[in-house]
């Protein structure tokens, strides 16, 4: 059985190398196709390469018709697992895009290489030289790097307009729509929601503040619960004094006064990272940035993409419904 599978996989990655995504669409290929179940728009699984060659995989659905339409990206955390995330993503955490499709946007989850934080971020730009007809370059690519390449991808998409792309990332991901703007103009608006962004904003060491407890891993081993209450005013406003004490911010503003995109931070009251969530969204305010802040109280990290139950279906709560609208209504002021 697993024999047969490779030679199916074997074949369909050689049909897919004949098909080309669309013209117009820069070095990628269409390789799959699949039904998603309760939903009548299919999602088409991408191979776009990186900077050095590899490829990365996303998977996409868009409205019926030609377009071209505005375009929401979706990732989360740090990286890595491939093609079977994007499968297991689009197949069951699919509410939050169908939320999307049925506001008319065009939607795909995405996935970059592992978060490394060697060389650090930002210390030295990507530089390729030529070397037997392939580029050599002075690094490896980061994982920013990644998605800006299936940023350019998607918006060279005949069904795509190419000026009203956007990008939702959670976690980490959120961090790299911090990185990928500082660089990188190609996103009409983002939304980085509970975003990880110490290494972004060059945070040291933060001076011992009550925190909330959490756990690290929930039972499904990748939404993190941090179940404890949530910080109340007086320890909260402490945890961001310490967070911003611990920030470099010669090297934090340099960072961000290159942006330019529209940003809606996404707070979480549950969140042991909530004072770094919030000092993200104060450092953009104070460089005068167009940043929008909202924090919701729930129990579980990266609650805005809805995941299938045991019985396969989605059961949104009242707050992950709030967060969807209020992504939508942010969105629609920058991409429609």
């Amino acid at each position: 059985m697993k024999s047969a599978r490779k030679i199916i996989s074997f074949v369909s990655l050689l049909v897919a190398i004949i098909i080309p995504a669309g013209a117009g669409a820069q070095d990628g290929l269409i390789y799959d196709t699949e039904a998603i179940t309760g939903s009548d728009i299919p999602v088409t699984y991408h191979l776009i390469s990186t900077d050095d060659g590899l490829l990365t995989p996303i998977g996409f659905r868009k409205p019926d018709g030609d377009g071209p339409f505005p375009v929401v990206l979706f990732s989360s955390g740090n990286g890595g697992e491939g093609y079977e995330y994007i499968k297991d993503y689009s197949h069951n955490r699919g509410w939050t895009l169908e939320q999307f499709l049925s506001a008319g946007y065009a939607v795909a989850w995405l996935r970059y290489r592992s978060e490394v934080e060697v060389p650090v971020y930002g210390k030295e730009s990507l530089v390729a030289q030529p070397w037997s007809g392939r580029p050599v370059f002075n690094r490896a690519p980061l994982e920013y790097e990644d998605a800006i390449r299936i940023i350019d991808y998607v918006r060279a998409l005949p069904y795509v307009d190419s000026d009203r792309v956007g990008w939702m990332g959670v976690s980490h991901a959120g961090e790299m729509l911090m990185k990928i703007t500082s660089v990188y103009g190609g996103l009409a608006a983002g939304i980085a929601s509970e975003p990880a962004s110490a290494g972004f904003m060059a945070r040291g060491e933060v001076a011992s503040v009550p925190e909330i407890g959490s756990e690290e891993y929930g039972e499904d081993g990748m939404s993190a619960l941090e179940t404890a209450d949530s910080y109340d005013a007086e320890s909260l406003q402490a945890a961001v004094k310490a967070t911003h004490e611990a920030i470099d911010r010669e090297i934090a503003m340099a960072r961000i006064n290159p942006i330019d995109t529209p940003i809606f931070v996404q707070g979480r009251s549950r969140d042991h990272n909530q004072p770094v969530f919030r000092v993200n969204y104060e450092l953009l305010s104070e460089a005068g940035k167009n940043v929008e802040w909202k924090s919701y109280d729930h129990d579980v990290h990266g609650f805005v993409y809805v995941r299938r139950d045991s019985a396969g279906n989605y059961a949104p709560d009242k707050v992950q419904r709030e967060a969807i609208s209020d992504s939508i209504a942010f969105f629609n002021r920058y991409l429609k």
